[in-house]
Formats: C-alpha cells, sequence, structure tokens
C-alpha cells in the first residue's frame, strides 16, 4: 500500500567556505537559482514512488546562509511511498509506516545524518486529521542501511502508527450482521408446523448476509448435507431386509449355511447400529419443538460468549 504525505524538509550543515563578515546581517536568504553553484546534500526518500517539489508561484526553496557558515535548506516536497500494512485485524488494524531518509551517493565515512534536535525535529499541526484513521504516535529514529557493493549509509526514519476508525465500519458492517443473525432466532419462536414461515425467514437472513459478508451461506449448505444424511439411513435399513430375506432362502447346504449364518451376525449388526440411528432420526424429528426450545437459550449464549472473546481479541 502507498501512502502520501506533504512535509517542509529543512537541512542543517555547516560549511565554512559560504562564511562572511557582516556586523548587520544576521543572515543571508536565497532562493533555488543559486542552490546549483553550492554544494547541497543528496538526501532522496527511500522506497519513494513518486515525490516532486511545488513550484506555485514559484519552486518553493530557501537557502539561509549565517556568517559563520552555517546554512539551512529548505523544501516543501509531496511524497508518494511504499508501506506493508499488514490487514489480518482489518478493520480493527493498526498500521505502521514510515518515511525513510538517505544520502544516495555518500556513505557513512564521507557523510553522517542525524536529527538536529532528536524526536523534536518532528512538528505537525496539532488539528491534522485524517479521513480513515487516526494518528497515533509520530516519531524520528535513526539507522545504518547496508549495501553490499557501496557500504553503509546513514538512514533517518519519520515513524508515525495509524489506527483505522471503526465507526464506519461498525454501520456497514457490524451492525447489520448482528441484527441479521439475531434476525434469524425468530424462526426459533415460530411454530414449527408454519413452514412457510420458517423458510422464508431463513432465506431472507441467508440473502442479506450474503450481501454483507461472503461464505455465510455455507452453514446452510452443511444443513442440508445432514438432512440428506438422516434420509439416506431410512433407505439403507430396508435395502438390509432385503439382504437378510435373501440370506434365509440359501441356507441348502452346511458350507452355504456356515457362510450365510456369518454374513447373517455381520448384517445383524450393522441392520441394528443403522436402525438405532434410524430410531434417533425419528426421536429428532418427533421431539423437533424441544430442538426449538433449547435453541432459544443455546444459539444467543454461543453468540455472546462469541463476542465476548471477539471484541477482547481485537480491541
Amino acid at each position: 500500500m502507498d501512502f502520501t504525505m506533504t512535509l517542509y524538509l529543512r537541512h542543517y550543515w555547516k560549511d565554512e567556505r559560504l562564511s562572511f563578515r557582516s556586523n548587520k546581517n544576521k543572515s543571508m536568504t536565497f532562493d533555488g537559482r543559486l542552490i546549483k553553484k553550492i554544494w547541497v546534500p543528496d538526501v532522496f526518500f527511500v522506497h519513494s514512488k513518486r515525490s516532486f517539489i511545488h513550484d506555485t508561484t514559484v519552486e518553493n526553496v530557501m537557502l539561509r546562509v549565517y556568517p559563520d557558515g552555517n546554512v539551512l535548506f529548505s523544501l516543501r516536497i509531496t511524497v508518494s511511498a511504499m508501506c506493508f500494512m499488514d490487514f489480518s485485524r482489518f478493520p480493527l488494524d493498526t498500521q505502521n509506516c514510515s518515511l525513510e531518509l538517505e544520502s544516495y551517493a555518500y556513505n557513512e565515512d564521507d557523510l553522517m545524518l542525524y536529527w538536529k534536535h532528536g524526536n523534536k525535529s518532528l512538528s505537525t499541526d496539532e488539528h491534522i486529521s485524517l479521513s480513515q484513521f487516526f494518528i497515533e504516535e509520530f516519531s524520528a529514529s535513526s539507522g545504518l542501511a547496508f549495501y553490499s557493493s557501496t557500504g553503509w549509509y546513514n538512514r533517518l526514519f519519520i515513524n508515525f502508527a495509524l489506527r483505522r476508525h471503526i465507526f464506519f465500519f461498525v454501520l456497514q458492517s457490524y451492525f447489520p450482521a448482528m441484527l441479521m443473525v439475531m434476525l434469524s432466532w425468530v424462526s426459533f419462536w415460530i411454530d414449527r408446523r408454519a413452514v412457510p414461515a420458517r423458510v422464508s425467514l431463513g432465506i431472507t437472513t441467508v440473502l442479506t448476509m450474503s450481501t454483507i459478508m461472503t461464505g455465510a451461506s455455507g452453514m446452510y449448505s452443511i444443513d442440508a448435507v445432514q438432512a440428506m444424511a438422516f434420509d439416506g439411513c431410512f433407505h439403507d435399513t430396508d435395502v438390509d431386509i432385503d439382504l437378510t430375506a435373501f440370506s434365509d432362502r440359501c441356507e441348502e447346504n452346511e458350507t452355504q449355511a456356515r457362510a450365510a449364518s456369518v454374513a447373517n451376525a455381520d448384517t445383524t449388526r450393522i441392520k441394528r447400529k443403522r436402525s438405532l440411528k434410524g430410531n434417533v432420526g425419528r426421536i429428532i424429528l418427533q421431539n423437533n419443538h424441544v430442538i426449538d426450545t433449547y435453541s432459544r437459550i443455546i444459539f444467543p449464549s454461543v453468540y455472546i460468549v462469541f463476542n465476548f472473546f471477539y471484541w477482547g481479541l481485537y480491541i
């Protein structure tokens, strides 16, 4: 991701060749025409994609020379640079970005870069605000960068931490999603014989949730598979009865009788297991009002616990 920043970049250094004697002038100020005739630091922005010096109405460059040779070089620049953002906690995320400055040609043996007043070297408008983020931290730091072909270079960092505004996402995503989840619980209070009402409520909830977040309809496809599994149990039981009748007719000799008895024992065990599953299915279908009664308590309770852990973890 990219960020764009407009800043005043001020360089300070001392060049005794520019010193002069003066009893009246404390300093002399020049425009950008003198820049090409003296030495200035070749500072550039690391990871910069686009940058330019403002030139309305004239080029925003200022050079101020003091009698002892101290120089102030100021620029008004807009920079667009990369920021490696982590969206795993979106929209409850905090992004840490930095704007890095470095000399292009002079390594640490030739040029030393440092913040003149440490962290106080950075100053911003107290009322600055962004449309999507809060500025939580704004600090300065320094370090070294190594290049295998040219060596070590001093590097300055402008660090800032951005915390995303969550109010927009609460209104657009969280609040509608919570309402739809709570609306789905209404079906637990609708009579089980009112099939059209329960089905239409479920479909409405699914369609609405699918427009808010993807993948919500996957839960309902799992329910459909479970219903098909219950139906399969009943059909498998009928097949087992036919197999048992067939094995009884094949007891004509001792060898076949021995094989049939073994098959009959295995088939009986399988039949009992599947019959038990079928009975469980029948019990559930006959007492589905009990499921609704428990669901009125379980679903809201689980949702409250989920929200407790979710907001406790991310905030």
